[in-house]
Formats: C-alpha cells, sequence, structure tokens
C-alpha cells in the first residue's frame, strides 16, 4: 500500500476514529478476563461504501449499522488490530500514545499464549491507561476488579 493512501487512512483514523483497549469479563476464560483491544471508524450510512473500502484494504474486521444512523467499521481481533496499527504507525499523529499502547499491549498478548496472572494483571493495569489517553466515561472495568477476581478466586496470592 502506498504511504500516501496509508497517511490519508491515518488521517482518518486521528479524525473519526478510535483505538481502545479493554477489560471484557468472561465467565469461560481461565482468567476471567479478557484483554480485548479495537479500532473503529465510524461513518453515517450514506457513506459505508468508504467503510467498505477500509475493510478491503487491510481484509480484516466487520461493518455494522448502528441504531444512530451510523456505520461502523471495527477491527477487533488480535492479529488484525496489529496488523492495522503497524501500517499506520507511522502516519499517526493524534492518536500515536494509543496506538503505542495497543500495540506494546498486542505484543504480549500474541506472544503469550496463556499469560501467567502476574502478566496478565501487569497488562490489565497497562489497559487502565487508556482511561486517560481517550479520556473514556464508560470505563467500568478496571485491573483492581480483576485482581479482587483473581484474589477471591486465589488465582494470583497478593
Amino acid at each position: 500500500m502506498s504511504p500516501e493512501v496509508l497517511s490519508y487512512i491515518a488521517g482518518f483514523l486521528d479524525g473519526d476514529g478510535c483505538i481502545n483497549v479493554q477489560l471484557v469479563r468472561r465467565k469461560d476464560y481461565r482468567l476471567g478476563y479478557q484483554i480485548r483491544p479495537s479500532i473503529t471508524f465510524c461513518q453515517k450510512r450514506k457513506h459505508r461504501a468508504f467503510l467498505e473500502w477500509l475493510q478491503s484494504v487491510f481484509q480484516v474486521g466487520c461493518i455494522r449499522e448502528r441504531k444512530d444512523g451510523m456505520s461502523e467499521y471495527s477491527v477487533a481481533e488480535v492479529k488484525g488490530v496489529e496488523k492495522v496499527l503497524s501500517q499506520l504507525r507511522p502516519y499517526i499523529r493524534l492518536k500515536q500514545k494509543q496506538c503505542d499502547l495497543v500495540l506494546e499491549i498486542v505484543a504480549e498478548l500474541k506472544h503469550s499464549a496463556r499469560l501467567s496472572p502476574q502478566d496478565f494483571l501487569a497488562l490489565a493495569k497497562k489497559v487502565d491507561a487508556f482511561e486517560e489517553l481517550n479520556d473514556s466515561k464508560k470505563r467500568t472495568i478496571k485491573s483492581s476488579q480483576v485482581a479482587e477476581f483473581m484474589r477471591v478466586r486465589h488465582i494470583l496470592i497478593p
């Protein structure tokens, strides 16, 4: 892909996109939680074709229609997030800190099939940093909850 196209997409991500990582409660997971990185791009439904073009460029993610009249292209799998951000990283300006932190977290998730409870908790603490980077107001699950879950279930001994 040309630098011009990557630069254009990075600018769109800086303006109308979101780079995020969150802790998600998962009863079927060994440690009770999942670390889920994501990238989303939003446009009014009438501009859905642009999001379809983005999806064709990266060959990952999905597009959904929201109830508010918007279309959303989302990449939420670890390998897909890494693929997209590693290509866009040299061109991202406003969201460099988010990009770097997600790439750091993704690298640790990708290279360790089964994180130890201590390593998982350390990553969960990195996820907490997104509350300030993204001015998050809806973040409900924090590393302290993960630590308490592990303590109560004797997964992590303090």
